[in-house]
């Protein structure tokens, strides 16, 4: 039976490889009064299908509060643009179904995704955010990332 600790790459821990993958993926932060947005990228081969113009990502987002107050994610605001510079507009209610509330020295981490019709392009957004306490509302940058695949050899982001 072959040594596995001879591959580091393999480990029958699915949680260690996805540490280690989260680790080794391309970060992107931006930090806005005191908000810390973290954005790390995954391509997605087993979702992406070339040949028909489809090609997938997902992304992991990690929201910390530096600030003194709570504060709650209301709603985001989306810019996709696609390898030809073709743009999406996106605004929806919280993320992944949810509008958390964020303690001083919390965070608050999810993942979702994008499709595209092109092998690159990018992203960029704003979390819109109230202190529940004050009423007082404010916005945060989410960080620009790109969105690269395998599948393009002239990385221009």
């Amino acid at each position: 039976m072959p040594d596995k600790s001879s591959h580091p790459h393999l480990h029958a821990d699915p949680e260690t490889a996805l540490a280690e993958a989260m680790e080794s993926a391309p970060r992107f932060s931006e930090t806005t009064d005191d908000v810390t947005v973290t954005v790390r990228t995954f391509w997605l081969d087993d979702q992406s299908h070339p040949e028909d113009h489809q090609y997938a990502w997902a992304y992991h987002i990690s929201i910390e509060n530096e600030r003194k107050d709570t504060f709650q994610l209301l709603s985001r605001s989306w810019e996709i643009v696609d390898g030809l510079g073709r743009k999406e507009h996106v605004h929806g209610d919280g993320v992944v179904g949810e509008q958390p509330v964020i303690a001083p020295n919390e965070q608050f981490d999810y993942t979702s995704g994008a499709m595209l019709t092109t092998p690159t392009g990018f992203m960029r957004g704003t979390y819109h955010m109230v202190e529940p306490r004050s009423g007082h509302r404010f916005d945060v940058s989410i960080p620009v990332f790109s969105l690269d695949s395998p599948h393009d050899s002239t990385l221009v982001h």
